[in-house]
């Protein structure tokens, strides 16, 4: 450039471009991010600075949608990128192409941030997880079908329980795409409804390739299953998000399918004990019944029941003989009143009067009680104590002879 040339201002903001971006490598620049804004396009722009100086800048679309974590004002971060000026403006500023917490790794912040915002939203609530079947007999696995993890569990639930049926839903576990497989499997046994019981998880790996179970949309489907899930990641850190929104954590995927399902041998061992135990203590407690219904039999108590039956068996039959007796003598007494009585009434017949010599006198069939009443050449009728004759009245004699 010459000293006596007069340059427009976009020659000289050109060449400072130039200066600048032929003459700055691409570096890290550490600083805090403040006026942060998250365009609608996609775009992240604004301003790193320190307590001496700021300088500007921008993360494109295509970036920032592989940023894990939140950025927000504030934060202290390590960014990656190229001095860039803004013609226009004749503005500096860093294009960044990747970037990292300061102090803290990119993924764990991720994971801190969703973290908390999912336990502020209740996801993690001990009142929302919905306890595990104690018997399921059919059991969802979401996993990767080439993985260990799949064959683990496998075995694992062959052994302990070999009559549950299990459904296997293949997912990636890692690499881009993994979280929303791995929902949309969750998603598809719920709108299924036939397992009671689900296993998602993967074998163990690096913090990257155990992320997907750190992903909200991974988090939200767990949470939002209607089907119990026990969550089974291998990691190297303590916990998974996937681990805090699932109804139960297990360290391994083993673990996870020794959780689910009781030791059919051991169950069947627990009821053959409880069985012969059962049958031991009734057998003995029948036992001490008999013992003491024996006892009972023999006992003065019950003796002295029967022996007072024996009793008054006796005295019914001594008032049964003194009713009988009592009986024959108002019998006897009532038949000897009829004898007399019949005495009395055979004093009392005609018919014994005449036997006596005395005679009934009819006319026309009735008794002639007064001479009176009769008539010379009347007929009569005499009944005498063995028959009658008959006769005509010839004179009447009133006084009191006979006719």
């Amino acid at each position: 450039m010459s000293f006596d040339a007069i340059y427009s201002v976009s020659e000289i903001t050109h060449s400072i471009k130039l200066l600048l971006e032929e003459n700055i490598a691409p570096l890290w620049i550490e600083g805090e991010v403040s006026n942060f804004k998250a365009h609608y396009s996609g775009h992240f722009y604004f301003t790193l600075k320190d307590s001496g100086a700021q300088i500007s800048a921008v993360m494109w679309r295509s970036r920032a949608s592989q940023v894990r974590f939140q950025l927000e004002d504030g934060m202290k971060i390590q960014a990656f990128g190229s001095i860039r000026l803004y013609e226009k403006s004749g503005r500096y500023q860093i294009d960044i192409m990747r970037m990292q917490p300061a102090g803290i790794g990119n993924l764990q912040l991720a994971f801190e941030q969703l973290k908390e915002k999912l336990k502020g939203e209740g996801l993690f609530d001990p009142e929302n997880k919905k306890p595990l079947p104690a018997f399921p007999s059919r059991i969802g696995i979401v996993t990767s079908s080439t993985g260990a993890a799949i064959r683990d569990m496998l075995n694992v639930l062959k052994r302990r329980a070999p009559h549950v049926e299990i459904i296997i839903k293949p997912a990636k576990v890692q690499g881009e795409g993994a979280a929303e497989e791995i929902a949309a499997a969750i998603d598809a046994f719920n709108r299924w409804g036939q397992v009671d019981l689900l296993i998602v998880g993967r074998g163990g790996g690096s913090l990257e390739d155990l992320w997907a179970f750190n992903e909200e949309v991974t988090a939200r489907a767990v949470f939002n299953s209607k089907i119990p899930i026990i969550s089974a990641v291998g990691h190297e850190i303590d916990f998974s998000i996937t681990d805090f929104t699932a109804d139960l954590r297990a360290a391994t995927p083993s673990a996870a399918a020794e959780l689910a399902v009781p030791d059919f041998a051991e169950i069947r061992g627990q009821i053959l004990y409880h069985k012969e135990r059962l049958s031991r203590n009734l057998h003995n407690y029948i036992s001490r019944l008999k013992t003491a219904v024996e006892s009972l039999a023999n006992s003065y108590g019950l003796r002295r029941i029967e022996d007072r039956l024996q009793q008054l068996a006796l005295q019914v039959d001594e008032l049964d003989a003194k009713l009988a007796q009592a009986c024959l003598f108002q019998l006897n007494q009532r038949s000897n009143i009829i004898t007399q009585l019949e005495q009395r009434l055979n004093g009392l017949n005609p018919r014994q009067v005449l036997k006596r010599g005395y005679s009934i006198t009819y006319k026309n069939g009735i008794v002639v009680k007064e001479a009176a009443s009769l008539a010379d050449g009347d007929a009569i009728v005499t009944e005498v104590s063995d028959g009658r004759f008959n006769s005509n009245v010839t004179k009447i004699n009133k006084e009191t002879e006979n006719a």
